[in-house]
């Protein structure tokens, strides 16, 4: 069933609220988890699936992105057919760049040879903003039983409080799309769209080709919720861990909650490994009066201070008498003698220097900026 799947992974994202983390990479290549980017769950997601065609959709910043996926390898998707395919934006260096804002359309449209030249039935559309462990077989397994055009995955949460950022659905009784609400201000429902979606790859081509000739710009709102009555739109419901990634806010604390053993449990391994860049470096080393409690400590740390309740990315060092409490300290960071951090993000190669002290709250963290010295 699955070798009739491919996937696109739609990188049109709102950054606008996580803007300190992405002014020189896409949402995508965000690092978390202490040595993971968020796409690399999207792809270990589909592999794990058997979905071995994989579209990645840029929309701009992609150098990062690029550098971290490569060919593919760490995903078993460098391969003599099929494999990972880096499609470029539709926008071109002489395009104004507010055109690149206005939508995924125009994105999909010039990507279109890429669909109309596979072989699959069936595509995945999806983002790079919702982390979980999701079985896509039991999915794709829901869209055929259903005989539905679109099946659109949800979770029932509160996560939609946290950002004005949200795709809110309406449902009957058998699980059929009846409303979507895009951004709502104030709203009762509790049906979160994951924004993954299972769809025939003709119909994909039909939507999209239509939408562009009539001058729509959004997929969902002119693909979708214009053609609620027209098409068969079936809501999944996925019951798992969902981490929602789209501001400062939501990134601090999704990371924070991986310090919970369940959560990691289900997020890294119960629905198989999370596939990452592989960077061949020593383990972590841990120095005489280094204190480290309930944290997580990537490989080629150096650790002579104390770390409590906080996520190191692989190369960090805290040197002698520095506490980094309730913080993520991104690869390759300095933390300098009798420094003190509480509620801090760092990202790469970022320096505090020798005394400072940073605090900021866990509704509002400090950003420290990429190779900034404090």
């Amino acid at each position: 069933m699955m070798k009739d799947v491919m996937a696109i992974v739609n990188l049109a994202e709102n950054e606008e609220q996580i803007r300190d983390l992405t002014p020189h990479r896409s949402l995508a290549a965000v690092p978390f988890g202490g040595r993971y980017r968020l796409i690399d769950f999207v792809l270990s997601n589909l592999v794990h699936a058997g979905i071995f065609k994989v579209g990645v959709m840029a929309q701009h910043k992609f150098r990062s992105l690029v550098d971290h996926v490569g060919s593919g390898k760490e995903w078993d998707l460098d391969r003599y057919r099929d494999g990972l395919f880096l499609l470029p934006p539709g926008y071109t260096a002489d395009t104004d760049m507010s055109v690149a804002h206005r939508g995924d359309i125009d994105n999909f449209y010039r990507n279109s040879d890429f669909l109309k030249m596979s072989r699959q039935e069936y595509v995945v559309v999806t983002g790079s903003s919702m982390i979980c462990a999701i079985d896509y077989t039991d999915v794709v397994g829901f869209h055929q039983e259903k005989d539905a055009d679109i099946t659109v995955v949800y979770k029932q949460t509160d996560l939609a409080q946290d950002s004005n950022q949200r795709t809110m659905l309406t449902l009957d009784d058998e699980g059929r799309v009846t409303d979507i609400l895009v951004n709502p201000r104030h709203t009762d429902q509790d049906c979160l769209s994951m924004k993954m979606y299972v769809i025939k790859k003709q119909l994909l081509m039909d939507i999209v080709d239509e939408c562009d000739s009539r001058g729509g710009t959004d997929f969902v709102k002119d693909g979708l919720i214009k053609n609620l009555e027209r098409l068969r739109i079936y809501g999944y419901r996925f019951d798992g861990y969902l981490a929602k990634i789209d501001s400062l806010r939501s990134y601090y604390k999704h990371s924070m909650e991986l310090l919970s053993p369940d959560v990691w449990g289900e997020l890294f391994y119960n629905h198989g490994v999370v596939y990452t860049k592989i960077k061949n470096e020593g383990p972590a080393k841990y120095v005489d009066n280094a204190n480290v409690q309930n944290s997580l400590v990537a490989n080629a740390c150096i650790i002579e201070g104390t770390v409590e309740n906080s996520i190191l990315f692989r190369g960090v060092r805290v040197r002698r008498g520095a506490v980094v409490r309730n913080s993520i300290v991104m690869q390759k960071s300095l933390i300098g003698e009798n420094v003190h951090l509480n509620h801090a993000i760092l990202d790469k190669g970022a320096e505090i220097t020798e005394g400072k002290a940073i605090s900021g709250e866990d509704t509002y963290p400090v950003v420290i900026h990429k190779e900034a010295v404090v």
